[in-house]
């Protein structure tokens, strides 16, 4: 069963409490300043996320805006980051779970080893799906499932049809990590990406001030600003680094940390998930910026935050952030800079603390009233509501 955990002092209980009144004499103010995980109190398991081929770890979780080729709308695609043999990075497949008929199939597959992209394929919690129907995932390659045989990856551009169209690499793409922010105009978009992948060195090259790997302070977001013409993969017009220094390092037991959540917020804010300073930041006029912000502006840190993951933006305009070292969804407030409180959606007590490393991609229902996730350590995908 899922708790909400309210972040409140006891110093604030007054405050709270006057508060607590106001809202009750404007009803409407009250429903729109509501924390969104009160409201959450169902967890129902939907489907595996192990296809044919016996891939593992689903990352990404992505639901449709349209209905094109093999997809329906408001299907939920996940892809898998390990193979049949649970090792990182050699993950291949998307699969479609479809809420209405409750089936799940497999919408794409993409060869492991692709010559035009550095490494090979990994796919990771980089991924959308665009109005057009062209879904882009990220692949963080490895060999022998450590970022020893690391290849800088790339982006796969998938048809509706879940064919493979287009490779995207270059020089500001390395291991495509976090999952994408989109702004989508149809024949425009942005997407933002974090890329969590250069000079990162095998797992077993230690920091010796702190024992554990070295943490290279390279990562970035990557802009990639879109032109879609009708029927024909989408193509990219402009790269910009808008954020840059961020913290990643290897891991013996989840690959690669760094910054992972990313979501667009009002005012042109685009919020990440600083992983290894274990916070959350804000990068101003993200869409326009010509210019990195650096690591951006504080909001968050520390507090019921623990190794910050995904991130999707609620309808009341807080923010849903993933743990990795515990089990828990944390409700954040963005413009006030304050944990409004916790959910802990995974209680795996094969974990310590429970559902510690089983929680990536996230994503609303499309009512809004609800999110998907999933656990990797089950290989399924959950709905909350």
């Amino acid at each position: 069963m899922a708790h909400f955990l309210k972040c409140t002092s006891p110093l604030a209980l007054g405050a709270l409490a006057m508060t607590g009144l106001a809202l009750l004499s404007h009803p409407a103010r009250a429903q729109e300043n509501r924390a969104f995980l009160e409201t959450v109190r169902k967890h129902t398991t939907l489907t595996t996320t192990v296809p044919d081929n016996g891939d593992q770890n689903p990352y990404a979780i992505v639901v449709a805006p349209v209905s094109i080729g093999k997809i329906q709308k408001d299907d939920v695609l996940i892809d898998n980051f390990n193979d049949l043999s649970n090792l990182q990075g050699l993950g291949t497949t998307i699969v479609d779970y479809n809420p209405t008929t409750k089936q799940t199939v497999l919408f794409a597959s993409v060869p492991r080893h692709l010559p035009a992209c550095p490494g090979g394929v990994g796919l990771t919690t980089a991924m959308t799906m665009l109005k057009s129907g062209w879904v882009i995932v990220g692949s963080t390659p490895s060999n022998d499932g450590t970022t020893r045989t690391k290849g800088d990856g790339c982006l796969l551009v998938i048809s509706p049809t879940g064919e493979l169209a287009a490779t995207w690499t270059g020089p500001e793409i390395n291991s495509p990590w976090g999952n994408i922010a989109t702004v989508d105009n149809g024949a425009t978009a942005s997407l933002f990406i974090s890329m969590s992948g250069f000079d990162v060195p095998a797992p077993d090259v230690h920091d010796p001030a702190t024992g554990l790997s070295v943490t290279i302070p390279k990562a970035t977001v990557l802009r990639l600003d879109l032109t879609i013409a009708d029927g024909k993969p989408p193509v990219i017009a402009k790269r910009t680094v808008v954020a840059s220094g961020f913290g990643q390092r290897a891991d013996k037991d989840v690959f690669l940390i760094g910054p992972t959540g990313l979501a667009m917020g009002a005012n042109d804010t685009l919020y990440v998930s600083d992983a290894l300073a274990n916070r959350i930041v804000a990068i101003p006029e993200a869409t326009t910026r010509t210019t990195s912000a650096g690591t951006g502006t504080e909001v968050t840190r520390d507090g019921q935050i623990s190794r910050p993951l995904a991130m999707v933006m609620a309808p009341n305009g807080h923010l849903l952030v993933c743990n990795s070292k515990n089990g828990k969804v944390v409700e954040i407030d963005p413009v006030a800079g304050k944990q409004i409180g916790a959910q802990w959606i995974d209680t795996d007590q094969a974990q310590s603390p429970p559902g510690s490393g089983d929680l990536f991609g996230i994503a609303l229902t499309p009512d809004g009233k609800g999110f998907y996730y999933v656990e990797d350590d089950m290989n399924t995908v959950v709905e909350a509501r």
